[in-house]
């Protein structure tokens, strides 16, 4: 009974992590775009899938748990090794493995753009706000010396 369970559990969160996967390289176009109302969409469509994978997570660890197994890739191989569809659990195991692996790699690259987005507009602010001057370069190339630098929106 638990075997089958747990299969359920990896089929169904298999199909979830992929469509994870897919909005998270939507999140990284609409980053790359800076198209703020569709990564509000898309983050919104997310916590969903997030609150389900954790959901089936707590239940898979619980059905081992309750089996006598621990709740981690030692227990399922223990469960395997005497259930029918042992080859199942493990194979499924896996992929959703690497569909996890991949949807947080993914989600890294999403953060660097997120950092680096962060950065550029922390810049342009301080340059509006005077507080920054952007470098400046004379007819030789080399640094300008500017006796006095205004804030832009007092030049």
């Amino acid at each position: 009974m638990n075997d089958t369970a747990l299969l359920d559990l990896f089929t169904n969160d298999i199909g979830t992590a992929k469509q994870l996967l897919e909005l998270i390289d939507s999140e990284f176009q609409a980053l790359t775009e800076r198209d703020l109302p569709r990564l509000d969409s898309l983050l919104s469509e997310k916590q969903p899938l997030l609150a389900v994978l954790q959901q089936h997570g707590n239940e898979r660890s619980r059905l081992l748990q309750n089996a006598g197994l621990s709740a981690d890739r030692e227990g399922l191989t223990a469960l395997a090794s005497t259930s029918s569809v042992g080859d199942q659990l493990l194979a499924h195991s896996e992929e959703l493995s690497a569909l996890l692996q991949r949807c947080q790699e993914a989600n890294l690259r999403n953060g660097r753009v997120i950092r680096a987005n962060q950065a550029s507009v922390r810049s342009v602010l301080g340059i509006l706000r005077g507080a920054e001057t952007p470098g400046l370069y004379d007819s030789r190339g080399g640094a300008a010396r500017i006796a006095q630098q205004r804030p832009l929106s007092q030049a």
